[in-house]
């Protein structure tokens, strides 16, 4: 694929807009309100205890149901169980980029969107992958697109531009033949800062495909509102690939790694747990209101498609499962003009391989 240099404002947007809001926008889909700090700190915190690493925040309460494992590992206490004395808080992505650049914020989970932020000078490290899928592309039931090559000369609706649907948008045409790049004009993304405004301007004919985040679209296809045109968990060149690594404070992987390390292994067990308990696991992010999904079924569903690992998946060749999906997404990034860094040079430096103990 030959390499452009596209999308100026894009590093820009992504080094500005909200980058490491885990796993992206979540609509609200019922009126239940989603936990607050205050309450996941009671859940966790009743009793008084000594927790060897002390007292951290930890990025969550964003309604995403793909943040699973931050939500079992705090309320199966794997977080207490590793020496933390965890508040989950809602932060925006200055107060996240500054947390993590300084130490005061350890880790937070993000997608390959974050990898421009950081070849700008954010100073974190991918040090895991969290999980697979997580965004759907939709159109209208009776639309006649039916591949990638079906785009040219469309409008496609995203949460913003530089936002991982429009990168994973941008993979997937580019690699059909079709340019991204706005300059060539062959196809306008649109960004919604709402994804329910998003899906109306689908149905109203103002976009001809809407990039979403889960589980909004998952909703709609269930309802019959739209059929889907591309799963992330699904599609040959995502397939089995992370949606999301876990980042790390650079300062806090040099300082003092043992403490990542003990973070991992909260992260760890609870994705093995989630794998092995996924309905329990939904019964548990609904009850403790930290995802804004009602169809338990639908959720189910979900979490086992986002390819939470188990026990054997860890203990075999995981870390170069790891550089191997950061080599990948770095490469694909380069190729179409979102990274300058050579892709091998850049992997080597972003990732940093943790001794989970």
């Amino acid at each position: 694929m030959k390499k452009k240099k596209i999308l100026s404002v894009f590093l820009a947007t992504a080094l500005a807009g909200s980058l490491l809001a885990g796993c992206g926008k979540t609509t609200a889909t019922s009126d239940e309100p989603l936990a607050d700090s205050a309450d996941a700190a009671d859940s966790q915190n009743a009793g008084d205890g000594e927790f060897k690493y002390g007292k951290i925040d930890i990025p969550a309460l964003d309604g995403a149901l793909c943040g699973a494992p931050i939500y079992i590992a705090y309320e199966k206490g794997f977080f207490a169980d590793a020496g933390f004395d965890v508040t989950l808080i809602s932060a925006d992505f200055e107060t996240r980029k500054i947390g993590l650049n300084n130490g005061s914020i350890p880790i937070v989970n993000g997608d390959f969107q974050f990898f421009p932020s950081v070849e700008n000078g954010v100073d974190v490290k991918v040090v895991d992958g969290l999980h697979e899928g997580c965004i759907k592309f939709a159109v209208r039931p009776d639309s006649d697109i039916q591949t990638a090559e079906d785009l040219k000369g469309k409008k496609i609706g995203v949460d913003e531009i530089g936002g991982t649907p429009h990168q994973v948008a941008s993979l997937w045409i580019e690699n059909a033949g079709i340019s991204a790049d706005p300059a060539d004009n062959e196809v306008t993304f649109l960004p919604y800062s709402d994804g329910n405004l998003e899906f109306e301007a689908l149905l109203n004919g103002d976009i001809d495909v809407a990039a979403l985040w889960d589980p909004l679209g998952s909703i709609h296809e269930k309802a019959g509102d739209v059929r889907i045109l591309f799963d992330l968990a699904t599609d040959d060149y995502f397939k089995d690939r992370f949606c999301c690594f876990l980042f790390a404070s650079a300062k806090l992987v040099k300082e003092n790694p043992d403490e990542v390390s003990a973070l991992l292994s909260a992260y760890r067990k609870a994705q093995e747990w989630i794998y092995e308990n996924p309905e329990e696991a939904v019964d548990i992010i609904v009850d403790g209101k930290y995802s804004a999904i009602d169809d338990r079924d639908l959720a189910i569903d979900l979490i086992k498609s986002y390819g939470y690992p188990s026990a054997s998946d860890h203990s075999n060749d995981w870390d170069a499962k790891v550089y191997d999906n950061v080599f990948y997404f770095s490469k694909g990034l380069y190729d179409i003009g979102y990274l300058a860094t050579e892709p091998e040079e850049f992997a080597q430096n972003i990732y940093e391989k943790i001794e989970v103990k």
